[in-house]
């Protein structure tokens, strides 16, 4: 127990006359007692700190996990190289430990580390600002449908069917609560259906949302779809990867009024799915409803530089019922990995990991198909994750994989099911030529 609450019997004694009660039991005496345990809890005899560790480092090992295997598995989550500075400095204490940068007296590093990742995702959007406050890549984007559903006067939101499975869900989630309809148009071709998008489309419609690439690794017709969002002046959500925005027209082209994502990929570890972060960025327009913190760069009393928190409209800093959010975590810690991990790569770098990324998976998909056992999914452009229709059932697949040292593709079927044997499979620059051909070759010893 010392390890972990550090107080001696004195001490307790001492904080104990100071409260003017006898026990720390005195501390809970409002709860009513039907509410209290009655006995001691169920737990094994306490073991030494050095057996606890063993033991759990043997539950661990039954993982199977990117640090051992060779990871094919994406569907949101990439296994990327970070570069060992990245890991070096967010360990440090001063950005390790820090929060909220309520102070900014006390926090120019931070603040200014925070500017400094605004500024990238505008540069990667093309959008004029970005806020630094979101959970993830979903909870962005269930956040950009209630901002529109605000600024629009709206009440039905459209989401394509090729959004990840789990962003659909979160909206789910969230939509109803603030009276929003979520109405789900289709897919074909792998991509979105564009003419079942205009078929459900009205006056009252708030947003499409769209991701590009989407969850199948399609590349949408972003155009098509942001004129479609226009014509009934609705607003237009784009869910993007970042790594792809390095190399892709930037949904600010498009006429984009919102860009989200999941910034994972930027210089964050896997970690079983989390956590990540989700970045938010939008027109100037919108400027003023956008939701979470925003920091500004400004000038002292003195005229020196300084960087403050702006435009804060979260309600812990307003009225609740005008508060543009209620997301209050701060996810200063993975936007620092990130925005370390952009400054060590720089526009050339980033534009080499996605490029490698998608020429890798084309040599992928090309060997899989040759092998006799897939068929394409769909024709349509891809970036570094594609879909096959597999003859054999995915679960062996991914069992052999495993066997021989693979992590291998996300079985479709699970969220999608109109594609039986689909097989989603995912490539970074990570992957070696040898391992492609080698993860390529195993497919083939799967039995039918």
């Amino acid at each position: 127990m010392v390890r972990f609450i550090p107080n001696t019997g004195k001490q307790r004694e001492e904080m104990l006359d100071f409260l003017g009660i006898s026990s720390e039991e005195e501390l809970f005496s409002d709860i009513p007692p039907s509410l209290l345990l009655q006995k001691p809890l169920d737990l094994p005899p306490a073991r030494a700190e050095s057996e606890v560790l063993a033991q759990l480092k043997a539950m661990s090992s039954k993982n199977a996990h990117a640090g051992e295997k060779v990871c094919f598995l994406g569907a949101g989550i990439y296994d990327h190289y970070i570069p060992a500075a990245v890991n070096h400095i967010a360990l440090r204490q001063e950005f390790y430990t820090s929060y909220t940068p309520y102070q900014p007296e006390l926090s120019q590093g931070t603040l200014q580390a925070i500017f400094e990742y605004q500024t990238m995702i505008c540069e990667l959007t093309g959008m004029d600002v970005s806020n630094a406050s979101m959970y993830d890549g979903a909870s962005a984007m269930a956040e950009a449908a209630l901002m529109a559903g605000a600024a629009t006067k709206k009440s039905r939101v459209l989401v394509s069917r090729a959004v990840h499975p789990e962003t659909r869900r979160v909206l789910e989630t969230y939509l109803p609560l603030q009276g929003l309809k979520l109405v789900e148009f289709g897919l074909k071709n792998g991509v979105s259906d564009i003419d079942d998008l205009a078929s459900k489309m009205d006056d009252d419609t708030a947003a499409v949302l769209v991701q590009n690439p989407n969850f199948l690794g399609s590349l949408e017709d972003l155009a098509a779809v942001g004129d479609l969002a226009k014509t009934r002046k609705a607003m237009f959500i784009v869910s993007a990867n970042p790594v792809a925005l390095s190399i892709l027209e930037p949904p600010a082209s498009f006429g984009a009024d919102i860009v989200v994502g999941e910034g994972q990929a930027l210089g964050n570890p896997m970690n079983f799915g989390g956590p990540g972060f989700g970045f938010f960025a939008v027109t100037e327009k919108y400027m003023r409803k956008i939701p979470g913190r925003v920091v500004g760069k400004t000038v002292d009393r003195d005229g020196k530089t300084c960087y403050v928190l702006t435009l804060q409209a979260r309600e812990q800093h307003i009225r609740r019922e005008k508060a543009t959010s209620n997301i209050c975590s701060n996810q200063n810690l993975c936007v620092l990995m990130a925005t370390v991990y952009l400054s060590l790569m720089g526009k050339k770098g980033l534009q080499e990991v996605a490029e490698q990324s998608m020429q890798k998976a084309h040599f992928a998909r090309e060997l899989l198909l040759s092998s006799g056992g897939f068929r394409p999914l769909s024709d349509a452009p891809f970036f570094n994750e594609f879909a096959l229709l597999s003859e054999k059932p995915v679960a062996a697949i991914n069992r052999v994989l495993l066997e021989n040292g693979f992590i291998g593709g996300y079985d479709l079927s699970r969220d999608f099911p109109e594609f039986p044997g689909g097989w989603l499979v995912a490539v970074t620059e990570k992957r070696t030529r040898e391992e492609i051909e080698r993860f390529a070759d195993c497919t083939r010893r799967v039995e039918a």
